[in-house]
């Protein structure tokens, strides 16, 4: 006699949930939660969760999704206190949003968030989000003789922003150069040089120098107010240890979700750590860039001879002196400048200058398509092209530069 009695499989265990409103607003996570997980997940309402995830049954949750739109900022309450609950027992959180304003979503973030995935959900973003929140972040290891540079507090750095006034003007390639010249201008005493990429949506410093980018730079930047001078640090890697580097965050972030005062105590933090403080600014003018411009020393704005410079050039003029901010400031470089012998295009550059009231104070020759392999190949042109003649212009721009500095410093003795 066979036994027909049904095989009782049991139902596998709940290791994430959903939290929100009504998770059938956001048909999108639903199906991306069931293609990364299956079965193994529920959902939850703000009010429900907060009950829930204080429970014993809650601890073989590994993260939680909470999904927001507009609509949910008046419970913004609500909301940190789930985020609160969850990650007071250890559960990972990942933000997914539409429509939420940055105030909001910053709040969220400092509050404990550990990723933000925007909504609708690009393609296989949430895997991946899952993938960085369940992988602990490996502590970079130092190879004995490795040189370390510890943070002291005790520098005066020259703060120093790089900004393409249009696209493909050359400005990560100058700030990457620049900073890597910077670093070597001195073998016997070198200065301590960083990099930052504030371009927080399209930065790529990091593929210029091959660096991987890191999740703890969006939590530094999320959470100025209790940074240190060792979680600044923490926060940097390191290029041939000579130049540290402030990568662009993982993922997509609003250029707004950071504050102007969140910019503030980062590039004091950095002035105060370093000789030299190089910033790869966004293209685009936002709340912040008029702090980057009252703390900077000097800023290079990256031009080349052509209508889309000129007309940027005289709106970022319009705007700044419209503002009574500080447009003298501004010294403008001349990428891809005529040679030496083209008279024609030396003209050009003249009645250009005349033409937009101002200076072109530096002309920068066209290294050729060399200067795009080495910033493909993840290094600087001093290290894989030294003897193009682009190069050489930065090198020579980066000593008068240092030379300045050692002579005021000198005169403040």
């Amino acid at each position: 006699m066979t036994d027909s009695t049904a095989v009782q499989h049991d139902a596998p265990p709940i290791v994430a949930c959903t939290i929100s409103r009504d998770v059938q607003i956001f048909d999108l996570l639903i199906e991306d939660m069931e293609a990364a997980l299956g079965d193994a997940w529920g959902d939850l309402s703000f009010e429900d969760a907060v009950a829930f995830l204080g429970q014993k049954e809650a601890r073989s949750l590994q993260f939680v999704t909470i999904a927001m739109d507009a609509n949910d900022e008046d419970n913004l309450p609500l909301v940190s206190e789930v985020i609160a609950v969850a990650k007071s027992v250890g559960i990972k959180v990942i933000l997914i949003a539409e429509d939420v304003s940055p105030t909001a979503l910053h709040q969220l973030l400092r509050e404990g968030g550990d990723e933000f995935v925007p909504y609708p959900l690009p393609e296989n973003e949430l895997a991946r989000a899952i993938e960085r929140v369940l992988t602990a972040e490996p502590t970079p290891q130092h190879a004995p003789g490795d040189k370390q540079f510890n943070a002291s507090g005790d520098h005066s750095g020259v703060v120093i922003p790089v900004h393409g006034i249009a696209g493909g003007t050359g400005a990560t390639m100058m700030a990457v150069n620049m900073a890597w010249e910077l670093a070597n201008i001195d073998k016997d005493e070198p200065p301590k040089v960083c990099l930052l990429d504030l371009d927080f949506q399209f930065g790529s410093v990091s593929t210029y120098l091959d660096l991987p980018r890191r999740e703890t730079v969006l939590e530094m930047l999320t959470d100025t107010e209790s940074m240190d001078s060792e979680a600044f640090m923490a926060s940097m890697l390191t290029f041939e240890d000579k130049v540290h580097v402030l990568t662009a965050p993982t993922d997509m972030i609003p250029l707004d979700m950071i504050t102007p005062e969140d910019i503030g105590r980062v590039i004091e933090m950095a002035r105060v750590n370093f000789d030299y403080v190089l910033i790869d600014m966004p293209s685009t003018m936002v709340e912040w860039s008029q702090t980057v411009l009252e703390m900077a020393h000097i800023y290079f704005a990256m031009i080349e001879l052509d209508m889309r410079s000129a007309q940027n050039t005289l709106r970022l003029k319009r705007a700044l002196q419209s503002e009574d901010l500080p447009f003298e400031k501004i010294r403008f470089i001349l990428n891809r400048a005529p040679g030496f012998t083209d008279l024609n295009g030396k003209s050009r550059v003249k009645r250009l200058a005349d033409s937009l009231g101002i200076s072109i104070d530096v002309l920068m020759p066209d290294g050729g398509k060399p200067v795009m392999q080495s910033c493909d190949h993840g290094a600087p042109m001093a290290v894989g092209i030294p003897k193009n003649p682009l190069r050489k212009e930065i090198a020579k721009l980066a000593k008068s530069m240092h030379d300045v500095n050692q002579a005021e410093a000198e005169a403040r003795a």
